[in-house]
């Protein structure tokens, strides 16, 4: 009883350590959002929701969650969709320079995202991409796509290929043994993919900086960036957005845990 006690204690006191360490500046955040402008006490109280009334109506926050919104889900999607048709590609057939292809997805994850701001910047501004959602998806996507084609392609070849052809045996195309048999066997891989999507896109800071000036189509790292005053900065109010963009990506990882676990427990075991 006293080893096991013993062991129960070395394993969760660091981790409550970290816990705690982790947990402090959202806590610090939520004091600094909810307790009144001039209070300085450690525990928010009286609660007061002016600051996130100021960031959303005074600051125009509603917009640049709207903005994060729709770049997040369009990122998910084309990276999901994507990633699904090229992972299968690379898991089930072989071609030339195929190796080399991985290789160049691999290496792309060593690029910092500051490299690829001149070209884009170019690109998009003969297409007539800057200050547009549009461009933003396809930045974002541009850059959390080879991430999502390494993952997808191991995801897929731990569905056993005897499951397809087996359906094409009793007569399914290639197309409908993938949508019968492969298919459901990847949501929680689905999943996975489309989370860190979302969240990429979600955090991106870069890319909404320098590919739109208007205010119309900032996002919501961006809105926080211009909410630190030059002289003076309402902290309650910046603390405040914080928490507004935080509270989606929460949402997400707690809706979505169960088969993230599940989808990075298959892409991490070769079958």
């Amino acid at each position: 009883m006293t080893q096991t006690l013993s062991r129960i204690s070395r394993l969760h006191l660091p981790l409550a350590l970290y816990l705690l360490f982790t947990l402090i500046p959202f806590y610090w955040m939520l004091v600094f959002a909810l307790r009144p402008t001039g209070n300085t006490s450690l525990v928010p109280w009286p609660i007061t929701f002016e600051h996130f009334d100021t960031v959303w109506n005074g600051i125009g926050f509603g917009l640049f969650f709207q903005n994060s919104l729709i770049i997040g889900i369009g990122t998910l999607v084309t990276v999901t969709v994507f990633a699904l048709m090229g992972g299968y590609a690379l898991a089930r057939f072989r071609f030339k320079g195929q190796r080399v292809f991985l290789l160049a997805l691999l290496c792309t994850q060593f690029i910092p995202g500051a490299m690829m701001l001149i070209p884009l910047f170019v690109i998009f501004k003969n297409a007539g991409l800057l200050n547009s959602l549009t461009g933003l998806v396809i930045a974002d996507t541009a850059f959390q796509l080879p991430l999502a084609l390494i993952l997808m392609s191991g995801f897929v070849r731990n569905v056993p290929v005897e499951l397809e052809e087996a359906a094409m045996v009793d007569g399914c195309t290639r197309l409908r043994a993938f949508f019968a048999v492969t298919l459901p066997q990847l949501r929680p891989a689905l999943v996975a993919v489309g989370s860190f999507a979302f969240i990429g896109a979600w955090n991106n800071f870069l890319f909404a900086l320098m590919f739109a000036s208007r205010q119309d189509k900032f996002t919501l790292p961006v809105g926080l960036s211009y909410a630190l005053g030059e002289f003076n900065t309402d902290f309650g109010a910046l603390a405040a957005g914080g928490v507004v963009a935080a509270v989606p990506v929460v949402l997400v990882f707690a809706v979505v845990q169960r088969f993230l676990v599940q989808g990075l427990t298959a892409g991490a075991v070769k079958g």
